[in-house]
């Protein structure tokens, strides 16, 4: 749940980011943020991602609100309940697929990474991959690896920063398909920014930002 204002100064002036923004988001909801360059979608992922915090009101993960932690639980909280896609992938081009995969769980300390990275690599049809480097795949496989590595510890919120805008249409579809199915069939809170129209046909509900404030709030009809 967020219910925030962020803004920021600039030569002694307070410029707004994200004004009056409240909403309660449902476990295995898919959103889409959309708006234009500048309209505060990124503001809101740094936000949720407790990467930033606001400069009024607070957010909550689960029980836990991030402005009241220290860096310790800041540090566990990012890498337990929360997964992140990039647009520009954010492989580790010296690790091998499977060790990119399995790096949020050994960070962790968790049980048999190994094993639960391979897992994750098959849920997104990429295990067959798991000992190439990232320079030998293509960005739609690179981005599949992603989903897999974000997607890896379970989180309840996962996070992705136009994570279609490197790609064609046809494995663009193929992202948002894995988006929409981390959201359905793990329960998973998905929050994406996109610019691209098409892409929120497939999503729960649609929040459209201008200027840092709310336009307008939507739910399409999923057609996937």
């Amino acid at each position: 749940m967020l219910a925030v204002s962020k803004h920021y100064r600039s030569n002694g002036v307070d410029v707004p980011a994200l004004r009056d923004f409240s909403h309660r988001f449902r476990a295995g909801e898919f959103v889409a943020l959309v708006g234009r360059s500048g309209c505060g979608k990124t503001t809101l992922l740094n936000l949720a991602g407790a990467m930033d915090f606001p400069s009024q009101g607070e957010v909550w993960i689960g029980d836990a609100c991030t402005s009241r932690l220290d860096d310790a639980g800041l540090t566990r909280l990012r890498r337990t309940r929360i997964g992140f896609i990039f647009q520009f992938f954010q492989l580790l081009p010296t690790l091998s697929v499977v060790e990119n995969v399995e790096l949020p769980l050994l960070l962790a300390a968790a049980p048999d990474p190994r094993a639960q990275a391979l897992r994750s690599l098959e849920w997104v049809e990429m295990a067959d991959f798991a000992q190439r480097m990232p320079h030998q795949l293509s960005g739609g496989q690179m981005q599949r690896v992603a989903i897999a590595r974000a997607l890896v510890h379970r989180p309840q919120l996962l996070l992705a920063d136009e994570p279609i805008g490197n790609l064609d249409t046809t494995t663009g579809n193929l992202v948002l398909e894995l988006l929409r199915r981390a959201a359905s069939e793990q329960g998973a809170t998905v929050l994406m920014a996109t610019h691209s129209p098409e892409s929120t046909s497939i999503t729960d509900t649609i929040i459209r930002l201008r200027d840092g404030a709310v336009e307008d709030i939507t739910q399409p009809a999923c057609t996937v």
